[in-house]
């Protein structure tokens, strides 16, 4: 699948703003079933100052600063990228969950210490007794890894209400396991959160999801949006993505673009001003199937 992506995001102030500086995390991830043909990102007015740089979990970040008065902020990233089949295993061929954490526990593979990294609570994500009680019923004795990490998202999607207005950026895995609504940052948050519980390595997606729209309707320009799932590490198998807002394993419609430990690692637009009063926020977000 080739796609095109255009993320846009605009700042509009209601009076000047002396200075701007942002972080950016808008340049999709080469993977194993993704290629980047191309990348840009353009923002309007010029910076004075820019600097690209690759993150702790190899992301790629520019970072930049207007200092000359400006009442509008505009940051439009595009790429074309291509993306390939992959086939996870079968689920009730993978290891007991168990055994996957004791050979995290010993981490003596280099693989293995990278991933182990990821047990651990996050600013966004918890590790508690009720985030443990939530995951252990799709973590019987020896259940093979991925059979439970898949009956988890499967109960994350039938048992949790997809709102928009129920959670901010800053709503917490205790919140969502209350109030059981959310969005797919919540709802991966959530399952992260599960699965490092039992002490399995679990990491945040950040990415775009191309959309359908509904039959005989045309698709809808700027529609589409930023979208996050999960990713499980399986030793010999590496890392495989899951998706509990969908409840599906994602394939070549899922475009990466970051990941880390939780949303705060992998925010696409991010930074400061000084000055400009009140301001409007506009993100649109479009994810075009091109020949």
């Amino acid at each position: 699948m080739k796609y095109r992506i255009t993320h846009t995001t605009t700042y509009g102030y209601s009076e000047p703003a002396s200075l701007s500086q942002n972080e950016l995390i808008l340049t999709p991830r080469e993977t194993v079933a993704q290629r980047v043909n191309s990348s840009r990102l353009e923002i309007r007015p010029e910076p004075q100052f820019v600097n690209d740089r690759t993150d702790y979990f190899g992301n790629q970040v520019r970072t930049f600063m207007v200092q000359h008065p400006h009442t509008e902020l505009s940051m439009a990233a595009t790429s074309l990228v291509e993306t390939f089949p992959s086939t996870p295993p079968p689920a009730d061929a993978t290891p007991a969950w168990e055994a996957v954490v004791r050979r995290l526990t010993a981490h003596q593979r280099p693989e293995e210490l990278d991933a182990y990294q990821f047990i651990f609570a996050s600013p966004l994500t918890t590790v508690n007794a009720a985030v443990n009680e939530f995951a252990l019923p799709s973590f019987p004795p020896r259940r093979p890894v991925l059979w439970g990490a898949v009956d988890l998202m499967e109960r994350i999607f039938s048992g949790f209400t997809y709102d928009k207005a129920a959670t901010t950026v800053e709503t917490g895995v205790e919140q969502i396991l209350r109030d059981r609504k959310g969005v797919c940052q919540d709802f991966a948050h959530l399952a992260i959160s599960c699965l490092r519980s039992l002490g399995l390595a679990a990491r945040y997606v950040s990415g775009y999801l191309e959309t359908l729209p509904p039959p005989g309707r045309p698709k809808l320009v700027g529609a589409d949006a930023s979208h996050a799932w999960i990713s499980l590490y399986i030793p010999k198998t590496g890392w495989v993505d899951l998706d509990p807002t969908n409840n599906l394993i994602p394939g070549e419609r899922h475009i990466t673009l970051a990941w880390g430990r939780d949303y705060g690692d992998v925010t696409p637009v991010k930074g400061v001003v000084m000055g400009g009063g009140s301001h409007a926020l506009a993100v649109t977000v479009d994810v075009a199937l091109r020949e």
